[in-house]
């Protein structure tokens, strides 16, 4: 009795390492087809990069035009109220 339990167990076990054998492997190649969708991922995210670089550059120059005109008509305003002081403190 006791050496038929011992058989059942030792297959049963056997059974259950071919099962883990078998998921581990699966478990492999599914980790291999991740990685190559990651690699696709990224090497699709880098090619964006050069255009999101450019469009970084685009933009701060034009925010720096928009600074450089802003100060412009800051300064003419302030040139006409000077001289409109001038011109009331003068007569």
């Amino acid at each position: 009795m006791t050496e038929t339990l011992a058989v059942i167990l030792y297959v049963l076990g056997s059974i259950l390492l071919v099962v883990l054998i078998i998921l581990g492997i699966k478990l492999i190649k599914m980790m291999d087809k991740i990685n190559v969708t990651v690699d696709n991922i990224n090497g699709k995210i880098n090619s964006l990069n050069g255009l999101f670089s450019m469009i970084d550059f685009t933009t701060n120059k034009l925010a720096m035009v928009s600074d450089k005109v802003a100060e412009g008509v800051t300064a003419l305003i302030k040139k006409l109220f000077n001289k409109n002081k001038e011109e009331k403190e003068n007569e």
